[in-house]
């Protein structure tokens, strides 16, 4: 069990270091990934099965270490070539996954996520319940973040208008029976708290120079220096009880800093509510 426990750790560890190459995601995973369970709860899933839709929530876009920064990071419109290249990572996700001791816990999320109920997604163009459950459930999970997230060169969409578009796309874009849980989700308790968020309790903060979101960890502390991927800038956090804000120094982040990195304590949190199920 440890050491299967060590391995999931690594495996979403690494999702988390793939996802922190675009500045403008931040918390994307973990939102997906509680999105997911939500979900699977509401359907009234097995307690194993909702802790894979959690652990394929996590990881579906780890492929995308495959797509180039200069795709990943377009704020424009992408060409066709270019949403080409978008289009393949979930492939690249299952092949980076395949010889992986835990590849049976994620692969069908990773593989199936952009797949659609009329059978226009992909990679393999299949249809309705063909496309295995946990990846119809993390699509729903990904478009709702996808559609709510806020990026420094657009405003997130509010819940409710999110919410009316997967209800519109039930049956084409989305499974009907999963959307209509999904959407019988309580929209204040269950959702609210997820949405502009990276981990429990820690919402996403406005970069002061370029209005990016940036990430907090919980075990940041106030006054401790908070680095802006998208632009490189430094702040302080202001912490007080659960108030939290950034303040510019004036100064940049290095290399060192502005590295991509994981979060051991949100990941470690996670494989403890997870593993007695899936391990």
């Amino acid at each position: 069990m440890a050491e299967k426990e060590s391995l999931l750790n690594t495996l979403l560890g690494l999702s988390m270091i793939v996802e922190a190459r675009d500045p403008y995601t931040g918390g994307h995973l973990w939102r997906v990934s509680q999105f997911s369970k939500l979900l699977a709860q509401q359907a009234g899933l097995s307690q194993r099965d909702v802790a894979l839709s959690e652990i394929g929530g996590f990881l579906h876009d780890l492929g995308k270490v495959g797509v180039p920064d200069a795709i990943l990071n377009k704020p424009d419109r992408l060409t066709d070539a270019e949403f080409s290249i978008i289009k393949t990572h979930p492939a690249v996700g299952g092949r980076l996954l395949a010889n992986h001791p835990l590849a049976n816990l994620a692969m069908d999320a990773v593989v199936g996520h952009h797949e659609r109920a009329d059978g226009k997604g992909y990679p393999h163009g299949i249809v309705g319940e063909v496309i295995p459950e946990v990846a119809r459930i993390v699509s729903i999970a990904d478009a709702f973040d996808a559609m709510t997230s806020t990026r420094a060169y657009r405003k997130g969409m509010p819940m409710e208008r999110a919410l009316s578009i997967i209800g519109e796309e039930l049956g084409s874009q989305f499974d009907e029976r999963l959307g209509h849980h999904f959407l019988a989700l309580d929209r204040t308790n269950d959702i609210a708290h997820i949405v502009g968020h990276s981990e429990p309790g820690m919402p996403l903060l406005p970069c002061p120079s370029c209005a990016s979101p940036v990430v907090i960890k919980r075990s940041q502390h106030d006054g401790s220096h908070i680095y802006c991927r998208a632009c490189g800038g430094e702040s302080r956090l202001n912490k007080v009880g659960t108030n939290l804000k950034l303040d510019m120094t004036g100064q940049m982040g290095d290399a060192a800093v502005l590295a991509p990195d994981s979060d051991p304590d949100l990941i470690g949190a996670m494989v403890a509510d997870i593993a007695p199920h899936v391990l």
